[in-house]
């Protein structure tokens, strides 16, 4: 990412092993009492913030390898291994597309107080081959040369053109939603 003419910006790179991104997937049916609600870690992942003194002024640009993906929820082996398998063959096709994306030139914020801030990340998430808008609410936390940001947002699967998972003719599914959250640690480039 390049500065933009007389803005003066900061460079933080995301400490992926400090940081932690999770989504959420939500059973529905008939059997959806015996389902799981799996929590997903998202391990792989990198990105830069160019922090600009007028925050307004900023910009993000993340990126996970889409495989990594795994399962954190508390499962058996088998049904473990049996999910992450059918998460990256059938609803995220890693082979066809490894990278998830989301880019963000566009930030509102308010200050919550010395070097802390409520902000609204107007971006575009790359997910499954489809690029779609996302406003992600972030608190935005400086503390001498590190940047933490938290939060969580939702996305619709058929949104990204990602096929629903059914089991047993639909008396187990997935639901559409997907809930995600985050928190982000970025140190500061030299």
């Amino acid at each position: 990412m390049t500065n933009t003419p007389g803005v003066v910006t900061v460079r933080y790179g995301i400490n992926s092993k400090l940081s932690r991104f999770t989504v959420q997937a939500f059973a529905g049916g008939l059997l959806s009492a015996f389902g799981h609600n799996p929590v997903i870690a998202i391990p792989e992942f990198w990105g830069e913030v160019q922090l600009a003194e007028d925050i307004t002024q900023s910009s993000l640009l993340m990126t996970a390898r889409a495989d990594s993906l795994t399962v954190a929820s508390d499962i058996s082996s088998k049904d473990r291994a049996e999910l992450e398998c059918v998460m990256r063959e059938k609803v995220l096709q890693t082979e066809q597309y490894p990278e998830i994306a989301y880019r963000c030139s566009t930030v509102s914020a308010s200050s919550t107080g010395e070097r802390q801030y409520w902000a609204s990340l107007n971006g575009e998430l790359t997910l499954h081959g489809v690029t779609r808008s996302l406003i992600v609410p972030a608190r935005i936390s400086l503390s001498g040369e590190t940047l933490r940001a938290s939060g969580n947002f939702s996305i619709l699967q058929r949104d990204y053109e990602i096929e629903l998972v059914t089991v047993g003719g639909g008396a187990l599914k997935v639901k559409d939603e997907v809930k995600f959250t985050f928190e982000i640690v970025a140190n500061r480039q030299v």
